[in-house]
């Protein structure tokens, strides 16, 4: 298993979509569509499309259909053809005056028979057959006025977005989250008393709604589709509860069965629950340029991990708040540009300082190549610096055409660095640092009663203090990196005086943020009064202590904190690392946490490490909403030891930039 193996993989499904899109209007979902943004971009797109004007529209109800002069369309989707789906597929084409229609789904024609509860006998009988997808082509004929016309239903895996060779993301499985303890309340609801689970260690696939269990079923299908493009057999293993389900589930897929009965080449796949760890999800100790700038810059709609970035300063414009939306916003993906690329692979894997170095340093050589007028000067780079620079490309057109992925990096660059929750990364850092040494030295509730002066409302805040989301990071950061911890007097004082300050805060906000709209179901400040805010913020620490209790049933991966001694001061050790770090002892032969999940008798006669492959070692780390693959780089190889490891590029993703990304997945080769 390898890097190009897997970005031949997504070239492979986007060729087969590119060539059904010559002069057709197309379609596609937000997931889609940020796979495409990753591996080519829209621009590709268009040139297939070959077409004078290229109509690329968002698929959604009210979107706009063809008119007569446009007979084909072709759609993109990730998700499952039912329910919603189609029936936006209906309107549109309803509406439109479509001869000929394509509809490309992401998911196997097998999980569409189990999203129509079709028997898995039932379903081993229709090997070789389409009636889901035949049964649709009949619907878009008819929907088109025509059972004449033609209509195809084709399944290509587009599962990942490439951010890198080594990086790659599942969009369309961001709202995947490992579940909770509280959710084992959830999940009993459905059954009978006799059959209640007593814990998340004892959830299987079975115990599952039927809606999760449907998503679970959607990742497998694509994981197998890569593994099936690899020619890998796969061996399956996990660390958590959902995990060690979706790696089962992975292990005793049908499809995969038959796949791996041919396939030549080897993997072991370690799946880990992201909730047994959020410390470094919403920490600030990873020193890595892009991990400030994708938490820093607003978001990219439709988008789980690109920023907006304002290109307001390379046109006539002023920079004014009012002009931000008139100009298109840059963002991070450069797929065509071989030197932003370039420069993008170089910040991910460099340190803050070499990074913004770098971005210095490629803004110098695209202006010499454009002859442009630069003032070279070493030392210390600032946002001055590369503002300057930058400013030489704004009254030249060619320049900027040539080199605009570099200008958009390096304008993210400069707006994070002059961003005023840049300045107030150092505060979360120097807070999340005395944390680490206060839990050493003293209980939950002390640590509690420091955080106490922090809970302002907004009518005593100033821009250096926290505000209500803030103060929700660093409650996930106390209670993860804390664990389980003794319950007495002190502390059930301190949470009290924490929740009413929380409450307080919340209640009297002038204007609630999209996440906080989300959290309290009140979409205005005016509809918030302070007993439904008091509610709200019991629930929130209920999730808090399971958070605490998520490694409670671990026995080797209990603690991601490290306490200090008299050589060093006390540090948070990331779960991911501790679990590379386990797979690559020589000296561990049996693994206690991480959970091999059988698919034959074969495997069950298979013990230890021993069932790690050689050939190759591909993790999947669900971080805060599930799914990324990182392919690690060049000095991270399979034979490696531990310090070797702990020298390697990937551990600025395992302490920083990985965990600020919507999703991460590791893979050694």
């Amino acid at each position: 298993m390898s890097a190009p193996g897997v970005l031949s993989f997504i070239q492979q499904g986007w060729e087969q979509v590119l060539a059904k899109v010559k002069r057709a209007v197309v379609y596609l979902d937000a997931a889609s569509a940020e796979s495409l943004h990753w591996y080519c971009g829209s621009t590709r797109l268009m040139e297939a499309v070959g077409s004078p004007v290229c109509h690329l529209r968002e698929f959604e109800p009210k979107a706009v259909g063809g008119k007569a002069e446009q007979p084909k369309a072709v759609f993109v989707l990730s998700c499952l053809l039912k329910g919603r789906t189609v029936e936006t597929l209906r309107d549109i084409i309803c509406r439109s005056h479509f001869q000929y229609c394509v509809v490309v789904t992401a998911l196997s024609h097998a999980v569409h028979l189990t999203a129509n509860h079709v028997p898995a006998a039932a379903a081993a009988e229709l090997e070789g057959q389409q009636p889901v997808f035949e049964q649709l082509e009949e619907k878009l004929c008819e929907w088109m006025g025509n059972m004449n016309y033609t209509a195809e239903v084709l399944h290509i895996p587009l599962l990942l977005a490439p951010l890198a060779p080594y990086l790659v993301l599942t969009p369309g499985f961001a709202s995947l989250f490992p579940l909770l303890p509280q959710d084992v309340h959830l999940l009993n609801s459905a059954r009978p008393d006799k059959r209640r689970l007593g814990s998340l260690c004892e959830v299987d696939s079975s115990a599952l709604t039927p809606e999760l269990m449907l998503q679970m079923r959607c990742l497998v299908s694509g994981l197998s589709s890569l593994c099936e493009h690899l020619g890998v057999r796969e061996e399956c293993f996990a660390v958590g509860a959902l995990s060690r389900v979706i790696a089962a589930d992975l292990a005793n897929y049908a499809p995969a069965k038959n796949r791996r009965k041919t396939a030549i080449g080897r993997a072991s796949v370690v799946f880990v629950d992201r909730t047994l760890d959020l410390t470094g999800a919403v920490g600030h100790h990873g020193d890595n340029l892009v991990e400030k700038i994708i938490s820093v810059l607003p978001q990219l709609p439709g988008h789980t991990n690109d920023v907006m970035v304002n290109m307001v300063e390379l046109t006539a414009l002023q920079t004014q708040e009012e002009n931000q939306n008139v100009v298109a916003p840059g963002c991070l993906a450069q797929a065509n540009d071989f030197a932003a690329k370039a420069l993008w692979e170089a910040l991910l894997n460099t340190k803050h300082k070499e990074a913004v170095m770098e971005v210095r340093r490629h803004l110098v050589e695209a202006a010499s190549r454009e002859n442009l007028p630069i003032k070279m000067s070493m030392g210390r780079v600032t946002p001055g610096q590369l503002t300057s620079y930058i400013q030489l490309f704004k009254n030249n057109l060619k320049a900027l055409r040539n080199h605009c992925g570099i200008l958009q990096l390096g304008l993210a660059t400069v707006q994070t660095l002059k961003h005023p929750q840049t300045a107030k990364w150092d505060n979360f850092l120097a807070f999340e640092r005395l944390l680490l040494q206060s839990i050493g030295e003293s209980g939950m509730s002390v640590v509690l009663n420091q955080l106490l002066p922090m809970c302002k409302p907004s009518t005593q805040r100033t821009s250096d203090d926290y505000g209500p989301e803030e103060l929700l990071i660093l409650l996930i950061y106390i209670y993860s990196v804390f664990g389980e911890f003794t319950v007495d007097k002190d502390l059930g004082e301190a949470e009290e005086k924490v929740k009413k300050a929380l409450a307080q805060v919340f209640c009297e906000e002038s204007e609630l943020s999209p996440l906080l709209q989300k959290i309290t179901g009140c979409d205005s400040a005016t509809k918030l009064t302070f007993h439904r805010s008091k509610i709200i913020v019991d629930e929130l620490f209920s999730s808090l202590w399971d958070i605490a209790g998520a490694r409670s049933h671990m026995k080797e991966f209990k603690s991601v904190y490290v306490p200090g001694n008299h050589t060093h001061q006390a540090f948070y050790k990331p779960l991911l690392k501790q679990v590379v770090e386990e797979i690559f002892n020589p000296e561990k032969q049996d693994p206690v946490d991480i959970e091999h999940m059988s698919s034959g008798l074969t495997d069950l006669l298979k013990t230890g490490f021993s069932r790690f492959m050689k050939s190759c070692f591909a993790g999947f780390y669900s971080v805060s909403e599930l799914s990324t693959v990182i392919f690690s780089g060049p000095d991270v190889k399979c034979k490696m030891k531990t310090q070797d490891f702990q020298k390697g590029t990937t551990e600025n993703f395992a302490c920083g930039l990985g965990f600020h990304l919507t999703q991460i997945h590791l893979l050694f080769t």
